[in-house]
């Protein structure tokens, strides 16, 4: 298997799964709430974000041929009120959306499930009182989940053992259970009481008569590894085979902590007795586990004593919260930021701003804002508010703001909020329509040539439009020079082009901070309406492409823009010209591989953009721009 998929992979057992599987030199996609772990290799190919956003298109574009699904939300021995909610998304609804993405890709061959033996009947191994020796469970045993983590475990074991009836010609599957975790920056008892003694704290002890069977990550990513590899299906226990006390646990840290301090609790919480029967797991691989809790702890307590020096191990995502200006009637580009922010960040938000108060956009967005008009004697004003909602990026949408903006950028850095918007200098060379043409002769790029005079260019039909502002704004099109000359009159800065007969086309593209194209997408505009998409397809061409990337590269502009030209009758590119943000249809973009928004977010973020690489799908996409209504029930009102 060369291209393997990990969710959930900068967890515990992914930090230690994943250099196992650059050792062998596959190529990985990792995916995870969490921000890149710095100890990642470099060839690791990285999806921060919600997994619940990945598109069948962005699952298909990898192409993954082994599907490793660790990904899984959990909390201690009691589930709170509130893990209600958390335990569906990113338990439940996370494991069947994405296996049916996996079970739909024609590519992939075996799926690897991270199970728990939480799904056993807990009568079988908990007890009023505390027992000599450890059950051992067998995978045959009768299930009956403790808790919501356990239910979602065994609901999505069902769901593969369903689907194996209908695609086991195409792929197989295998769900290991594992057993009591733990590891390196895991959340589990044994971290937990390690980082407490670091901070000179005492331990709290329940039951230290319980038993476990303590599986360590480097093992349980061993055993997902060989149970890939092997033609094992259905159910599999993963753990050492061997229970140990609690109190075992406590002795064997009072050896590393001497003077420790341990505060017995009582507890009306059962006595476990717990093991696992190992002995599929050892036929199926012809391995067991290596690690015995005296040769693991000793790791974890210099894992947690080196994070307090190197605390960049792993970092915590903050939540994405990102102000549209000019949000008006821009539905579509809220809903697309808010899916960018929560693919980030499950908490990620989307403030409309606009100077009109009843905006259509504030009606779907999760915050709105009636911003005073722009201006140099408001920007403390702006800042100011900015702060007071938490604004971490600012994305401007409209090209008569962006000056602005790219002004005033560096205050708003200053606070640690990002605007995501070109330079000034690149910005004024696309805003000045002949400075854009101008531009490109002088460096041979393909851009329809302008003139402040019609008598500069030849030919016998002209264009005339505002040299400044939105380009389709009171454009007059193929006119002879008579009727040119007379159309400019009533323009505040007329200039003249010659008029390209063709077909229009749509060129979206993002580049980052450095102004090198991260990836583009070439899309027809099949009907345009005031300007415009309403209905347009995407499609590859290897010469358009390289000819856009070399105009954007010369640009130097950064984040999203959007080239507009025509392709003539002999085939031939022709740039119009370049809005450097957003447009109304560059959604379509997005659904091909596209992901700018993400990318703008993350960069914004501080993320390595690097390790988010541009995978375009190779299905193409046609997108209709219909209006939809929308309801607001109760309080909303």
């Amino acid at each position: 298997m060369n291209r393997v998929f990990v969710s959930g992979g900068a967890g515990v057992i992914g930090m230690e799964l994943i250099p196992k599987l650059c050792a062998l030199g596959v190529t990985v996609l990792v995916a995870d709430l969490k921000p890149r772990p710095a100890a990642f290799p470099s060839a690791v190919l990285y999806r921060q974000g919600d997994l619940n956003s990945m598109s069948q298109l962005e699952f298909d574009a990898f192409a993954p041929e082994l599907f490793i699904h660790l990904a899984a939300t959990f909390e201690r021995s009691t589930e709170t009120y509130e893990f209600w909610h958390e335990n569906f998304r990113h338990n439940v609804q996370l494991s069947h959306h994405l296996m049916t993405l996996a079970k739909d890709c024609p590519a992939i061959t075996r799926v690897v499930f991270a199970s728990s033996y939480l799904i056993y009947q807990p009568a079988l191994y908990q007890f009023p009182s505390a027992r000599e020796a450890a059950v051992s469970l067998l995978e045959t045993d009768p299930v009956s989940p403790r808790n919501l983590t356990g239910t979602a475990k065994l609901s999505h074991e069902i769901e593969l053992g369903f689907l194996e009836q209908f695609r086991s010609a195409q792929f197989s599957s295998v769900c290991a259970r594992i057993f009591r975790g733990y590891g390196r920056g895991s959340r589990d008892v044994i971290s937990r009481w390690v980082r407490s003694l670091l901070d000179g704290d005492p331990v709290k002890v329940y039951r230290p008569e319980g038993l476990f069977d303590y599986v360590y990550a480097a093992d349980s990513a061993e055993g997902l590894l060989r149970l890939a590899q092997s033609d094992c299906t259905g159910i599999v226990n993963l753990g050492t085979g061997h229970a140990r006390r609690v109190s075992e646990v406590v002795d064997l840290l009072s050896q590393h902590f001497p003077g420790m301090e341990v505060d017995y609790c009582e507890s009306d919480i059962p006595f476990e007795a717990s093991q696992a029967d190992t002995s599929l797991l050892e036929d199926a691989t012809g391995w067991k586990p290596e690690f015995e809790i005296e040769t693991a702890i000793p790791l974890i307590i210099e894992y947690e004593r080196d994070k307090r020096t190197s605390p960049d191990i792993i970092t915590t995502a903050k939540p994405p919260k990102v102000l549209l200006t000019s949000a008006s009637r821009k539905v579509p580009l809220i809903r697309a930021l808010q899916q960018a922010a929560r693919a980030i960040h499950p908490a990620g938000s989307v403030v409309a701003g606009d100077m009109e108060p009843s905006s259509l956009s504030f009606h779907v967005a999760d915050e709105c804002w009636s911003m005073p008009r722009l201006g140099g004697n408001v920007v403390d004003i702006l800042l100011e508010r900015c702060c007071v909602l938490g604004i971490t990026a600012i994305l401007p949408s409209r090209d008569g703001e962006l000056m602005f903006w790219a002004r005033n950028s560096e205050r708003f850095r200053q606070s640690g909020i990002e605007v995501m918007v070109s330079d000034r200098a690149s910005l004024q060379r696309c805003l000045d329509k002949l400075a854009f043409s101008e531009f490109g002769t002088s460096q041979s790029l393909p851009i329809i040539p302008s003139s402040l005079s019609v008598k500069d260019l030849h030919g016998e039909r002209f264009v005339v439009k505002e040299r400044f502002g939105a380009g389709s704004r009171a454009i007059g099109i193929d006119l002879d020079r008579t009727q040119a000359i007379d159309y400019a009159t009533n323009l505040e800065a007329p200039i003249y082009q010659p008029y390209v007969s063709g077909r229009e086309i749509s060129i979206d593209a993002w580049l980052n901070r450095s102004g090198s194209v991260k990836g583009l997408v070439l899309r027809w505009r099949d009907l345009v309406v005031k300007g415009e998409s309403q209905i347009t397809t995407t499609f590859r061409s290897a010469n358009y492409e390289a000819q856009a990337a070399a105009v954007l590269s010369a640009l130097k502009l950064t984040g999203h823009v959007m080239l507009q030209a025509i392709i003539d009758g002999e085939g031939t590119l022709n740039i119009i010209e370049c809005n450097a943000r957003f447009g109304g249809a560059s959604t379509a973009s997005i659904a091909v591989g596209l992901d700018s928004l993400r990318w703008s977010l993350l960069e914004a973020a501080g993320a390595r953009i690097d390790d988010y690489p541009f995978m375009r799908t190779d299905t193409e996409v046609r997108q209709v721009r219909l209006p939809a209504d929308t309801y607001l029930y109760g309080s909303d009102i």
